[in-house]
């Protein structure tokens, strides 16, 4: 598979592309700003968009999927329960002094547990709520891979002070849903550097 993951935006979202070699099918995960630079990065593995993932609705994840979804016809897949921070996507970009960005219901709502793939690439979404009541993560058992968004970092979890954010089920997400895969998983959070299910578990001090 190829897994390309970059930061894009002024809050250096990690957008993450994943592709077949075969299919030459992608999924697009978090593609929050940069479209040139996601654009290249497509254009260098002969990729076609067919799926857009957004973990949750927050501006710095969500901003550009439009705009992607314009080019490419993909649809966008994220959980409804964030509808009510896109109802309020001009109070996001008031906190970050950016221009309102046009973000539309997703094209799908995904259950937990439900798959979402192209040709050659499995994922499964995982719900965990907490850091928005929408959040979720997409897991790859095949190539022991989760895209976290912003539920589990390196050493960290979300941020659960603001709106639609809440403690108690951030780490009950992380705990239920999570922690129980393989400690080989590797993590890809929507900040910062990947580290593993097992790193997470024994040195986490959220979560120790």
């Amino acid at each position: 598979m190829i897994r390309e993951t970059f930061p894009v935006g002024l809050l250096g979202c990690n957008c993450t592309i994943l592709g077949d070699e075969a299919s030459r099918e992608a999924i697009v995960v978090d593609p929050g700003y940069d479209i040139p630079h996601i654009l290249a990065v497509l254009a260098k593995h002969k990729l076609t968009v067919k799926k857009i993932l957004v973990t949750h609705a927050h501006i710095d994840h969500i901003a550009s999927a439009q705009s992607l979804k314009k080019i490419t016809g993909a649809p966008i897949i994220y959980n409804q329960a964030d509808l009510p921070l896109v109802a309020m996507m001009d109070v996001q970009a008031g906190w970050l002094g950016l221009p309102v960005p046009t973000v539309p219901p997703p094209d799908h709502s995904p259950a937990d547990d439900e798959t979402v793939s192209v040709a050659g690439i499995t994922g499964r979404v995982l719900y965990t709520p907490g850091h928005t009541e929408g959040s979720l993560c997409l897991y790859v058992p095949d190539e022991h891979l989760l895209l976290a968004g912003d539920t589990l970092f390196a050493r960290g979890v979300g941020r659960t002070d603001l709106p639609g954010g809440n403690s108690a089920k951030l780490l009950a997400s992380i705990e239920g849903r999570l922690l129980p895969l393989p400690d080989s998983t590797l993590v890809i959070p929507g900040h910062g550097p990947a580290t593993t299910i097992g790193t997470e578990r024994v040195a986490n001090p959220f979560l120790v």
